[in-house]
Order: C-alpha cells, then structure tokens, then sequence
C-alpha cells in the first residue's frame, strides 16, 4: 500500500517567484530518501475565476512509516525551510494511506 502526501499551495502574491522558489524546492524534495513518487498538478479553472489552489503536489512513500523517516532527514529539513517563504498563498497538507479499488467498468 502506499502512503500519500498531498500539498496545496493557494494562489501566491507573485506567480514568478513561486515558481523560481519551487523549482529550488523540486529539487530539493528530489533528494530526499524514500520518495517513491512527486507528482505535480495545476488546478484550472472553469469559470474563468482563478481556483483557490495554485498547485498540488503529491509524494509517495511506501508506508506511513517510511514517510516518518524520510521526514527525519537532513533532507526534508533542506527541502522545508523555504515552504514558508514560497507559500505566499497558504498551504495546506494532508497524509493518507492509498486505496486502490481499480478501474470503473466499461
């Protein structure tokens, strides 16, 4: 099974910063052990009203525990001094472990 964190940034004050900031931070979270998977999403919207949300990005790990320990590294600690800076916006994070019930049908 794995073990999923979810991270939302909210709109940021400077679009151009917030992606020159993250790009440091993708690289960053690239080294840090035990990461299985970083994904990234960019919310659009469908009314023509920016969506609350900026960006999501989703990290894997094998297990709750695993994410633990990748949290203890030297790493982490690299990779998460810069959120509160870049997070202009807000952010918010949620951890959950990943079920997976298959494809819908036909």
């Amino acid at each position: 099974m794995v073990h999923r964190m979810v991270v939302q940034y909210g709109q940021p004050t400077d679009a151009a910063v917030f992606e020159e900031r993250y790009r440091e931070h993708v690289r960053l979270i690239n080294e840090v052990p035990g990461v299985l998977r970083y994904t990234l999403g960019r919310p659009t919207s469908r009314d023509g009203e920016p969506p609350a949300t900026y960006l999501v990005a989703e990290l894997d790990f094998a297990s709750a525990e695993a994410m633990a320990a990748a949290m203890r590294t030297p790493e982490w600690a690299a990779a998460g001094e810069g959120v509160p800076v870049l997070a202009t916006g807000g952010v918010s994070v949620t951890f959950f472990d990943v079920e997976d019930v298959g494809p819908r049908g036909d």
